[in-house]
């Protein structure tokens, strides 16, 4: 299970960029809700707005992802599935849905890869192997 943050990273060279193209690299099946698209697009903009990042950059590193997913590097969950686990989790932990969806799914998958440590945190509150990407 790979989170938004681990992406963006690898679309764009930052802190943790090593760290995460090798976690991709890894032999394993990698797994990200289709919100995770959404947030990378987001981060992409933020990124343009705040730190000099160009447009056609933003739009070459979402083409990139994208063809990551096409080419079934990554496969998207289907994030209807997840939903009900997430609002427990949400629910129960007093944390926002969208890194709940994560964190359900990797509760299923039994692996989080993130750069996000709070929701790190979470994860290995609830006994799920983490592989931990620097952050900036």
């Amino acid at each position: 299970m790979l989170d938004a943050s681990v992406l963006i990273k690898v679309v764009v060279p930052e802190a943790g960029t090593a760290e995460s193209l090798a976690t991709i690299e890894r032999s394993l099946r990698w797994l990200a809700p289709r919100l995770m698209t959404i947030e990378v697009a987001s981060a992409l903009r933020q990124k343009v707005a705040a730190d000099g990042l160009s447009a056609l950059d933003a739009a070459a590193a979402l083409a990139a992802m994208l063809d990551a997913i096409a080419d079934g590097v990554i496969g998207l969950a289907d994030d209807e599935t997840p939903v009900p686990a997430a609002l427990n989790l949400a629910l129960g932990l007093e944390h926002k849905v969208p890194d709940c969806l994560y964190l359900a799914l990797a509760e299923r998958e039994g692996l989080l890869a993130s750069a996000d440590k709070k929701l790190l945190a979470l994860a290995r509150r609830r006994g799920i192997a983490v592989i931990e990407i620097p952050s900036a």
